[in-house]
């Protein structure tokens, strides 16, 4: 018997009781759904809420992080806000978000 519930990916396949939940575009099934409208007012934060899992969520905060630092935006200005709502749009219901021209993933621990 193995710790946790996340499985060999990792990610957490239970569905708590009560939770909302939202047929992920991302993993193609039915997962627990965000608690809240991230950006609210805004489109496409009412898109990513009915579709998006909260897995599928935290990796596009991850890949987020990982575009802050590679093209060093800087959240303060408009251009960069919309940089990453540009992003974030492919990389839920587009082709997905382009890793940066000259970016090199961090080794994983073998």
């Amino acid at each position: 018997m193995s710790c946790g519930s996340g499985g060999l990916t990792g990610i957490n396949n239970a569905i708590q009781p009560g939770a909302r939940k939202v047929f992920c575009v991302k993993f193609q099934r039915e997962m627990e759904g965000l608690d809240e409208v991230p950006f609210e007012g805004h489109p496409l934060g009412q898109k990513i809420y009915d579709n998006v899992s909260k897995e599928a969520w935290k990796m596009w905060l991850e890949h987020m992080k990982m575009l802050m630092n590679e093209y060093r935006l800087n959240l303060g200005t408009k251009e960069a806000q919309e940089f990453l709502i540009e992003q974030m749009d492919a990389y839920f219901f587009g082709e997905g978000a382009a890793l940066p021209p000259d970016f090199v993933p961090p080794k994983t621990k073998a």
